[in-house]
């Protein structure tokens, strides 16, 4: 008997798990209408973004694998931006935005740095709360993949060489 009530729970576990992740990549399959607003105060919108592969990071100051990704996403910007590769990099609400400004300036990031104060940014992109979290868009704004966890950067080079080198 209680093999059988464990074979029932677990099957049921696993249909709930499967079917959240169906939801999950259904409903976010879109990229959100939001227009961010850098640190030094500049508007960039997501539909100013379409007809540009469009890479959302959410980091945090405290986060070592997101400081350990960000010379990596500085090479990987540096490489593409020109092919029409963008890269928008939003510092969570709980970051101190002075540390954030010090950090990018420091650093010289090349890419737009937004600070999430509000928690908007993230709420907008299905309420991220784990640090690194990726969200990949193509040019038509169909969002193509979602990590969390740091990025293979060789596993992202080459999904932007394939999709930069589709035809608009």
């Amino acid at each position: 008997m209680r093999k059988h009530r464990l074979k029932i729970s677990l099957a049921l576990i696993a249909a709930l798990v499967i079917g959240y992740g169906l939801l999950q990549f259904q409903q976010n399959s879109q990229a959100p209408t939001f227009t961010f607003t850098t640190l030094e105060g500049k508007k960039i919108s997501m539909a100013d973004l379409q007809g540009k592969l469009v890479l959302v990071n959410f980091w945090s100051i405290n986060c070592l694998s997101c400081l350990k990704e960000m010379p990596e996403l500085r090479e990987l910007y540096q490489r593409y931006h020109g092919q029409g590769f963008e890269l928008i990099a939003v510092a969570m609400d709980y970051d101190p935005p002075l540390q954030v400004l010090v950090y990018s300036q420091q650093k010289q990031l090349p890419f737009p740095v937004m600070h999430d104060g509000l928690g908007d940014i993230s709420a907008a992109f299905g309420e991220v709360t784990v640090t690194p979290s990726h969200f990949l868009y193509n040019q038509q704004g169909q969002r193509l993949q979602r990590t969390i966890g740091r990025l293979d950067t060789k596993a992202l080079a080459a999904t932007l060489e394939r999709e930069l080198a589709k035809p608009n």
